[in-house]
């Protein structure tokens, strides 16, 4: 599959995605959202793969934006790149922010991904990797909120991520400042899980991803991404305890439940046939889909 700003590429089940623009430190532009939301769309249905991991071509992960057109770069109004004319403050649809529409597909997608950071990340480019389930930096990669530093705040539904990962303190530091900070303090802030020699960064996401293929259910896998997630805005226990109960009652007379249990008995590595296109119980999904109002 070919996209025009990213590679899109699938070995062994897992499908590696590339931001692929190393001449500008692959910053983001309207037509990487384009590229990345259909990739996770596709990714979410194909049932050859089982994770996917996000990086970066050349010395950075991503810039963040691409500031080519100068000081209008976030001016809508002068820069109308969906070529709309007619009512368009009157659509809400037209004013959405790309990092965002970006990291709700991310947000969406029933695989578990993985973001392996080879290089600088700033702005969009670190917003977009906080719907992703896990983080691992080189020992050269940067890290910068720098929305107040541009006038800005911070996008890509960062405001509801970001707090939740590092919690409210250290994101308003972060986000305050706007400094470009290494991949250790990031580390020390909860950001990312861990920090590798350049040269060893893909073989430990290539690991952490063989484990997830080789031990794990692709079924409860992807139902355990979504309640993990979902349940971060839930406003009680209770609302788990719903979810949970009903998965837990439908999985349990499913056949990878039959195998898991059979496997640990037999002491051998279980065969889990279960595919996330077909196999998800009735009951998913069970939020109701959120529209930009």
């Amino acid at each position: 599959m070919e996209f025009e700003t990213i590679l899109y590429e699938i070995k062994d089940k897992i499908l590696t995605v590339t931001l692929n623009r190393p001449e500008r430190l692959n910053a983001f532009t309207g037509q990487m959202m384009d590229d990345l939301i259909e990739a996770f769309d596709k990714a979410g249905k194909d049932d050859d793969i089982r994770v996917i991991i996000v990086t970066g071509a050349g010395r950075g992960f991503c810039a963040g934006a691409d500031l080519g057109a100068g000081a209008n770069t976030f001016n809508r109004e002068v820069r109308n790149n969906r070529g709309e004319t007619e009512g368009i403050k009157d659509n809400p649809e037209w004013m959405r922010d790309g990092g965002g529409r970006t990291t709700l597909a991310i947000f969406d997608c029933p695989k578990p991904i993985i973001a392996a950071f080879n290089g600088p990340a700033v702005g969009v480019g670190v917003t977009m990797t906080l719907p992703m389930d896990i983080r691992i930096a080189s020992e050269e990669a940067r890290f910068g909120f720098v929305f107040a530093r541009r006038g800005l705040v911070p996008e890509a539904a960062s405001s509801w991520f970001l707090p939740k990962i590092v919690g409210i303190s250290k994101a308003l530091e972060w986000t305050f400042s706007g400094k470009v900070f290494s991949a250790e303090e990031a580390k020390d802030g909860g950001l990312i899980r861990s920090v590798h020699p350049a040269n060893k960064l893909m073989d430990e996401a290539y690991k952490l991803a063989q484990e997830i293929i080789d031990n794990t259910s692709p079924v409860s896998v992807a139902l355990t991404r979504q309640m993990l997630w979902k349940m971060l805005g839930a406003d009680h226990p209770m609302e788990a305890h719903k979810v949970d109960s009903r998965l837990i009652y439908e999985l349990g007379k499913a056949e990878d439940v039959k195998e898991g249990v059979k496997s640990f008995l037999e002491k051998r590595s279980p065969k889990f046939l279960s595919k996330v296109s077909r196999d998800m119980p009735k009951f998913f999904p069970w939020w109701k889909n959120k529209k930009f109002e």
